[in-house]
């Protein structure tokens, strides 16, 4: 079975790998022949992401994410793949177009989300150089020197930590940690530099959905799943009354970051809903400092079970298929094996 890890973030928004050409090598490495790139509010790594899987002999797929909120679901109080604040929900976008086609009023809403994205940081960086005056630090933060030598034009939070490691500790043993430690008490609620996102920095769910399909996406609900003390949010508990939300809601994609589920978790929420005629995909984010295997594992196994291989490769192929505006999901098996043969 052709392994596949169809959500790994890049540089483009913020990600464990140093560069696109590291992501590749080591999917390579690791023998990942299906790889799909899914960014934050990004779509500008496509055209490297596509000129390195060919350079390997891998298959790409073209993917986005965005965070949105669904007011009705948060007037209900109602968590959805958001642990912490009702109503807000990841989405990610599959199989998007490429050349990038997405323009009008589309294009204007995901420009205004990311320089919302900018600005928080920006305002975060701020207080940071004022935590670091108060605390004797003899380290100022140039936001813009941030943006230029550390994100690809979009700046995130976990940016500000890896800057404030590297000002204050770069030489520590653990950079992953002390970048959480940093991110968690400096820059979350209640931390010095905090600073609130703007409500224009989540569309409306609807909206998001229309941005992925103008882009000739895919819209994608991204499964949360069990947590480690076994437990489900709101929206995901019943699995068939989620289902039929997310049809109802033009929803008939869905992933698991599979390192967040048990595996027998994940065999009866992925099966179900492929059974439902959801198009379902696995990957690995990457999108933490951390630098995990990009062959997919459980939370408690070293790797997936025959049965989530062949429901994963069969999304990647339906995504594919989407991709190249083919008909049906043996289309979209021909052209991977076709293009893992050259």
């Amino acid at each position: 079975m052709i392994d596949v890890n169809a959500h790994l973030h890049t540089p483009y928004s913020f990600s464990a790998f140093s560069s696109v050409d590291e992501a590749l090598d080591k999917a390579a490495a690791e023998g990942v022949k299906v790889v799909g790139i899914n960014d934050f509010y990004s779509m500008d790594g496509y055209a490297a992401w596509k000129e390195g899987c060919a350079a390997r002999g891998l298959f790409p797929l073209l993917g986005i994410e965005f965070i949105s909120l669904n007011a009705e679901d948060q007037a209900a109080g109602l968590r959805v793949n958001d642990p912490n604040n009702p109503g807000r929900t990841y989405i990610s976008g599959k199989g998007l177009a490429f050349p990038v086609r997405l323009a009008g009023e589309e294009a204007r809403l995901l420009a205004s989300v990311r320089a919302c994205s900018n600005e928080q940081c920006r305002e975060m960086c701020a207080k940071l150089n004022e935590w670091l005056k108060a605390e004797g630090k003899n380290v100022v933060l140039d936001f813009e020197q941030i943006k230029e030598r550390l994100t690809c034009g979009l700046v995130r939070e976990r940016h500000l930590a890896k800057a404030l490691r590297l000002a204050l500790c770069p030489d520590t043993p653990d950079p992953a940690k002390v970048e959480n430690e940093l991110r968690s008490k400096l820059l979350k609620a209640g931390g010095a530099a905090f600073v609130p996102e703007s409500p224009e920095a989540f569309l409306p769910m609807d909206t998001v959905r229309h941005i992925i399909e103008a882009a000739g996406g895919i819209p994608t609900y991204p499964f949360l799943g069990d947590d480690a003390k076994g437990h489900f949010t709101d929206f995901e508990a019943d699995l068939q009354q989620a289902a039929d939300t997310l049809v109802r809601r033009g929803f008939h994609s869905v992933e698991f970051i599979t390192t967040r589920n048990t595996t027998a978790v994940l065999e009866q929420y992925a099966g179900y809903l492929e059974d439902e005629g959801f198009i379902v995909t696995f990957g690995s984010e990457h999108n933490t400092p951390a630098m995990e295997p990009v062959r997919l594992r459980t939370r408690d196994a070293g790797e997936l079970s025959d049965k989530l291989k062949a429901i994963n490769y069969r999304g990647a192929c339906a995504v594919a298929a989407h991709q190249a505006g083919l008909d049906s999901v043996d289309a979209g098996d021909e052209l991977i094996q076709k293009t893992l043969e050259l």
